[in-house]
């Protein structure tokens, strides 16, 4: 069962950063044949994701490989789910 365990913290680093990417690409290749659109906090999200898997990968898991890209991926999605708001004042 050890050996099990050993191959999921293995390769989950590699998985996320895998579904990371997939999901980077797909996004941006969406926007680019949309009209203009507002944006959202994509890298914001990512960069606070990464920060925050560093701390608890460090801290919890002993491993901040799994928690740096984890905390890409969960950063990530959460970040592209909030919108940017652009009014015609901040022009």
């Amino acid at each position: 069962m050890d050996s099990i365990w050993d191959f999921i913290r293995a390769a989950s680093p590699w998985v996320a950063m895998g579904l990371l990417l997939a999901i980077f690409f797909a996004r941006s290749a969406v926007k680019k044949k949309g009209k203009k659109q507002n944006g959202d906090y994509e890298t914001e999200g990512m960069c606070l994701g990464m920060c925050l898997g560093t701390a608890l990968g460090g801290a919890i898991w002993n491993d901040t490989g799994i928690g740096i890209s984890l905390g890409m991926l969960v950063g990530l999605v959460i970040g592209s789910m909030i919108h940017k708001n652009q009014d015609s004042s901040d022009a």
